[in-house]
């Protein structure tokens, strides 16, 4: 008796752990769920480390100090044409005469020389404050978004079933999106030596074109997860509207296919169309040039 009463004990208890818990009271309910949640973990399990390398990639700023011994190297090098750009200006200024244009535009170049050598000099800390502004607001977007958006779910029989089917290309577009904020992470970093040329060549008049396409193109590198997180924003507020509430997978694939297109159309299509069209323009100065010395 008393060892029977000693294997009964224990199966009493059970359901006295919480209700939660799965018990005598609860079984035909809770051993279905839970074992939709194990399932559910496995599947997540290779999810959650791509989702955090993703946030990570996203949100933190970019270490910029590995390159900061070589664009040390690169502002001594521009500093050599300091001299030779203001010895320039003032040469203008001389010979400008009492010609009011000449002199007024020798003023508007040594005036632009300051400045360049300003922000040349400064561009380090200009560029990691820019990184780091960029970064914040990715990481506030991001925030907004429910982090269950992201996870393989057993919320419904049809999300359950979608999620079975297309959780291989979820994992197969997540490592495309670390490809490409890992692509995304280099250019950044190695960026900080391209900005002082960049600043260098956008106040140089026949030079002005690959300058403004050097700035612009670390902008966009720079704040293209902005408008990723955005993407991820909306797409999770569309679960909310019963029309979408059965296709989270398809809305989780999507978001992460639109940053992904946004990332490749901004980083590489605009970069490329943008270097040919600067080309052209210089292309077509040199040979206006050329004309006018034949």
């Amino acid at each position: 008796m008393k060892k029977l009463i000693m294997l009964i004990s224990p199966i009493l208890l059970f359901p006295l752990v919480s209700a939660e818990e799965c018990g005598l009271l609860n079984l035909a309910s809770c051993i279905p769920e839970k074992l939709f949640d194990f399932v559910i973990n496995i599947l997540n399990s290779p999810i959650q480390p791509l989702l955090d390398l993703v946030k990570s990639l996203l949100t933190e700023p970019v270490q910029l100090d590995m390159f900061a011994p070589i664009w040390a190297i690169i502002l001594y090098v521009l500093s050599l044409f300091y001299g030779i750009l203001l010895l320039y200006s003032g040469f203008n200024f001389m010979v400008s005469g009492y010609d009011s244009e000449k002199r007024t535009k020798a003023k508007e170049w040594f005036r632009n020389i300051v400045i360049m050598i300003v922000l040349v000099q400064a561009s380090y800390f200009l560029y990691a404050s820019v990184v780091d502004v960029g970064s914040l607001l990715t990481a506030g977007v991001i925030n907004l978004v429910d982090e269950q958006f992201f996870l393989l779910t057993a919320d419904n029989i049809i999300n359950l079933g979608l999620q079975f089917f297309f959780a291989l290309t979820y994992v197969l577009v997540l490592l495309l999106t670390v490809l490409f904020l890992t692509f995304r992470y280099i250019i950044i970093a190695v960026g900080v030596v391209f900005v002082p040329i960049g600043i260098f060549l956008y106040f140089i008049p026949p030079l002005n074109n690959y300058g403004r396409l050097i700035l612009n193109f670390l902008g966009v590198c720079i704040f293209v997860t902005f408008f990723d997180s955005l993407i991820f924003l909306i797409c999770s507020e569309l679960l909310s509207i019963s029309l979408f509430e059965n296709f989270k997978i398809l809305l989780m694939i999507a978001s992460f296919m639109i940053a992904n297109f946004i990332m490749f159309y901004f980083m590489f299509f605009s970069a490329i169309k943008s270097a040919f069209k600067t080309g052209g323009k210089v292309a077509a100065t040199t040979a206006s040039v050329a004309k006018y010395f034949a």
